[in-house]
């Protein structure tokens, strides 16, 4: 009997320390949200700026939607406070307390939701998203890809044109590798730190930026394909 208090003890202890672990991280999160945030689209296309704020409302915390809001992304009308759910979920709600939109860090500063239907959503600090919309700006215009030896293979142009609601339009010159041709890509995007090249099939190519300037296919390879801008 006195080791089978001895465990049960033990479990009990380990239950309220995971407990207290939870409630730990969810007070923390919310002591980190407030502030400016930008919620968007994956790529950008249509933003909102978010202010979450540490008052009280009746169904968790206030917060303030810029005026273009409802405009850029309807489903926002609904929204009118914010926060936390369980351990890590930062929830934007209706009058209610019920979900709009919820979010997970999949980064730091940085939460995906997703809404059934729509697609994904980003919110993130909006300091670093401003930082991140000059970074794509410095993106557009015309690149050429070379092997490792620096041989070039082909050229392109990133545009800021919109292909549809994620990414948008990309234009090969002539005269590319055969690789690249039949690849052919006609859309990219910026994220996560990635220039992302999708063909009309659905196939991707990720290049990351390296230690010289330049943009290289992850994952590497022993004949690497690297983007240079022009």
């Amino acid at each position: 009997m006195r080791a089978l208090r001895v465990v049960a003890f033990t479990v009990a202890a380990c239950l309220a320390a995971i407990g207290l672990a939870h409630a730990q991280d969810a007070t923390s999160l919310k002591k980190q949200m407030p502030g400016q945030w930008e919620l968007s689209t994956t790529e950008r296309s249509k933003t909102c700026v978010v202010t979450l704020k540490s008052d009280a409302a009746a169904q968790g915390f206030k917060l303030e939607l810029e005026p273009a809001c409802k405009t850029a992304l309807p489903f926002t009308k609904d929204i009118v406070a914010w926060n936390v759910r369980g351990l890590d979920i930062v929830r934007l709600q209706d009058a209610t307390g019920e979900a709009v939109i919820d979010f997970t860090e999949v980064e730091a500063g940085i939460f995906e939701g997703l809404r059934q239907g729509e697609g994904v959503y980003i919110l993130q600090d909006l300091a670093a998203a401003r930082s991140m919309a000059k970074s794509m700006d410095q993106m557009i215009g015309d690149w050429s890809m070379v092997r490792g030896n620096g041989q070039p293979v082909c050229g392109l142009t990133l545009t800021n044109t919109e292909a549809d609601s994620d990414n948008f339009q990309v234009f090969l010159k002539p005269k590319c590798d055969a690789t690249i041709a039949q690849f052919n890509p006609t859309q990219w995007r910026l994220e996560r730190g990635q220039i992302i090249l999708m063909s009309k099939s659905g196939e991707a190519w990720q290049f990351e930026a390296d230690d010289h300037a330049q943009w290289r296919r992850v994952p590497d390879t022993a004949d690497p394909l690297i983007m240079l801008r022009q």
